[in-house]
């Protein structure tokens, strides 16, 4: 499954989502992995939280991105949930339209993982095509 946090910068997405991983390692059945390319964050993890800095692996563009997801899910079989935050960041992405195509890759490579995707999104959901704001929460 995939839920989406939208919201304008300041809006405290961020926070959310620092809280919901930390939440997560309680009932989570395997790894709770966080995305982000802003090492600032790794103290506000609990320890059971695996950070990657997505910086590290020189990642750009929707298609690497998807590819790096993927081969992340390819490497660990026993994910739970994936959380990453600064999504248009990471991605490089300007027009949300262009990431219709990839949501739906990226459902498919969810489902096909057994795992869950919580992704913060620094936009106004109104501003965003039906088939991404479907993911809201």
């Amino acid at each position: 499954m995939i839920q989406v946090i939208f919201g304008k910068k300041g809006s405290g997405k961020t926070k959310r989502i620092l809280d919901m991983a930390n939440a997560s390692v309680q009932e989570a059945k395997g790894n709770v992995l966080f995305v982000d390319d802003d090492k600032s964050y790794t103290l506000s993890l609990k320890p059971q939280v695996r950070f990657i800095d997505a910086s590290e692996y020189q990642v750009k563009g929707v298609e690497p991105f998807y590819g790096f997801l993927a081969g992340i899910l390819a490497g660990n079989y026993d994910i739970s949930v994936i959380y990453i935050d600064a999504f248009l960041k990471l991605v490089k992405a300007t027009d949300t339209d262009a990431l219709v195509d990839f949501f739906a890759k990226l459902e498919r490579l969810v489902s096909e993982a057994g795992c869950d995707m919580v992704i913060s999104f620094s936009e106004d959901a109104a501003n965003v095509p039906e088939s991404i704001r479907k993911y809201q929460i």
